[in-house]
């Protein structure tokens, strides 16, 4: 039992780093026209949108730490629903990383492997604590992703539309763990939180 549940997490582990993601929902704005972009803007926004993809994959990490170690049954359903969601913002900003000819992170490995240990670390202090984090991390992410609307060019509408719809997601994500009980985090490790945010954003906007 040990065994199957260590090779289903690994599993996972190698889908999200290797295997193209897949979304059951249409990809926003795929109907939309591809602006007129100079190869400038292209780049800057293929950078932006290599970030998104990055803290898509610290969020299946995230997520499944989490889901490993939660002990209720209706929070570990809630966090694989989740779950399911960001496979999709991953398979949309993968997508659209290609469309804009950039890359993903060389760095995502290392993302996923302290996001994971994160979560674990996390999930081992108790499921409201578990939840205030992910609570946490959602309205981080949600205000990351308003400023990423700020900073993409206005004629790069299919970008602006999958970054909006991210932005929608986690925000309904946060409202979840609230309602299953999280705990509000103590200032230091909000701040911690960002710090650590502002690194991996300002590396993976280069590598």
């Amino acid at each position: 039992m040990v065994l199957d549940q260590a090779i289903i997490e690994f599993d996972k582990v190698l889908r999200t780093l290797f295997s193209p993601a897949r979304s059951v929902r249409p990809v926003p704005g795929g109907d939309l026209p591809d602006g007129a972009l100079s190869d400038s803007d292209r780049g800057h926004a293929a950078a932006l949108m290599r970030i998104n993809h990055c803290g898509e994959v610290c969020a299946q990490a995230l997520y499944q730490g989490q889901a490993i170690t939660s002990k209720d049954d209706q929070i570990r359903r809630e966090l694989e629903q989740a779950s399911t969601e960001e496979t999709e913002h991953l398979a949309w900003t993968e997508l659209r990383i290609a469309e804009l000819g950039g890359r993903k992170s060389l760095l995502n490995p290392l993302w996923y492997a302290g996001s994971l240990a994160m979560g674990l670390a996390v999930g081992k202090l108790g499921d409201r604590w578990n939840l205030g984090f992910l609570a946490e991390t959602e309205r981080q992410v949600e205000a990351h992703l308003k400023g990423h609307l700020d900073r993409l060019p206005g004629e790069d509408h299919k970008s602006r539309a999958i970054v909006a719809q991210m932005k929608e997601d986690e925000a309904r994500h946060a409202e979840t763990a609230v309602g299953l009980g999280a705990h509000d985090l103590p200032a230091p490790a909000r701040a911690a939180m960002k710090l650590m945010s502002r690194v991996m954003t300002g590396l993976s906007y280069r590598i």
